[in-house]
């Protein structure tokens, strides 16, 4: 194989996905160590002063940085294109720790109206309480979300396609608006993940995700990271994830690190079956519409097209009958798992009206759109019929 300085060209996002984390080994091991060790030894007492002040590269500490860990943050970065990348606790312990970095007293937020839920509480609910301002609104109409800038926004951050109702922002029209006024652009991209799109490539400034998801894959590890375009806001952010201790555990890298290897493989299989399903649904009797990035209808549709490398494998579609249809459909499925979380290598669904968004006053979801028939599907590598069949008996259980 050739060395990295002599490919022709860029790895490609699988090979990347493989091999990132191997580019340095100790012992040509092909699986990364796990290095669960809270602390490391310094060979001499000067070599200890030159870590902790950062005239040295080296491990000091596992809260502070770790060769698992590492490997994890270099690969993700490299799928992002980034400066560098920060594993967190959770995908909350990396938003959280964007906010705490650089939004201050009197400073202003804009952030997309349909968003993670947890994401929009944690502004609402507790820095409102310390002096930080939040406008939400709907992104994917850029005027709203230029309407919003004030004097003192300090961020954009937006989730692109949004979690759940699957609408998509313009990345490089959010970012030229965000530049614009002074503030930085963050990109949730936990729905799409960077095998899909890469928002740094089209001028956002910090991407976020929750590594439970697409990233991992399997439904078995909690996680979060941070990928900066800059040095600056990297070091920033760094100080603040160590501070306050949000840091991931080097068994939980190693395991995630595991996942992003098959990550191609998964995206390919499971958006393949979300496009063959989101046609099987919108001629459905049993369902009122369909909402999926690859269907020529989505109201954005060229638009992911232009910053998505596919469509994703989520679907949000709503049933007749309201919340009783939903109830209904959702307790006949046989083979697709009724859960929350998205992005694992098994098909999960569930309502978000009454589980995840459940803490968003009625009026609020009804006007962004989280209706009481939404159904959020992530579509996983099953067999397309399998797939097919259970959605049909379970929808023809509805009255």
């Amino acid at each position: 194989m050739a060395r990295k300085e002599d490919s022709p060209r860029p790895r490609g996002k699988s090979t990347r996905a493989i091999h990132a984390a191997l580019d340095k080994t100790i012992h040509g091991e092909v699986s990364i160590p796990i290095f669960e060790s809270s602390t490391f030894s310094f060979p001499s007492a000067e070599e200890g002063a030159e870590r902790f002040s950062g005239a040295k590269p080296g491990y000091l500490y596992t809260r502070m940085g770790n060769p698992t860990v590492n490997a994890l943050e270099q690969t993700v970065n490299q799928l992002e294109n980034g400066f560098a990348g920060i594993a967190t606790a959770s995908g909350m312990a990396a938003t959280t720790s964007v906010y705490l970095s650089l939004l201050g007293q009197n400073e202003h937020i804009v952030e997309s109206e349909v968003v993670y839920g947890p994401s929009r509480i944690v502004l609402e609910t507790h820095l409102s309480r310390f002096g930080v301002h939040s406008t939400f609104v709907d992104t994917s109409d850029l005027r709203k979300t230029e309407a919003a800038q004030r004097e003192n926004t300090r961020l954009v951050f937006i989730e692109t396609p949004s979690n759940p109702t699957l609408s998509i922002t313009d990345i490089k029209g959010t970012a030229e608006i965000a530049h614009r006024h002074g503030a930085l652009l963050v990109v949730d991209n936990t729905m799409a993940g960077p095998y899909l799109q890469r928002p740094l490539d089209h001028g956002a400034d910090i991407v976020i995700h929750s590594l439970t998801k697409y990233l991992n894959g399997h439904s078995d590890v909690i996680g979060g990271m941070i990928v900066s375009a800059s040095q600056e806001i990297y070091k920033r952010i760094r100080k603040t994830v160590n501070l306050f201790g949000g840091v991931m555990d080097p068994l939980q890298a190693w395991l995630i690190l595991r996942g992003v290897r098959t990550l191609g493989v998964r995206m390919e299989r499971s958006q393949e079956n979300a496009m063959r399903l989101a046609e099987f649904l919108k001629d459905h009797p049993k369902v009122a519409w369909v909402r999926y990035p690859g269907t020529a209808d989505h109201p954005q549709h060229e638009i992911a097209r232009k910053q998505m490398d596919g469509f994703g494998a989520m679907i949000s579609f709503g049933v007749v009958n309201g919340l009783r249809g939903g109830m209904t459909f959702l307790n006949g499925l046989q083979l697709i798992t009724r859960a929350v979380s998205l992005g694992g290598i098994e098909s999960l669904i569930e309502h978000p009206a009454s589980m995840t968004h459940a803490a968003i006053p009625l009026e609020e979801r009804a006007r962004v759109g989280i209706s009481d028939e939404l159904i959020r599907f992530s579509v996983g590598c099953e067999d397309f019929e399998d797939l097919r069949e259970d959605l049909d008996q379970a929808l023809s259980k509805i009255n």
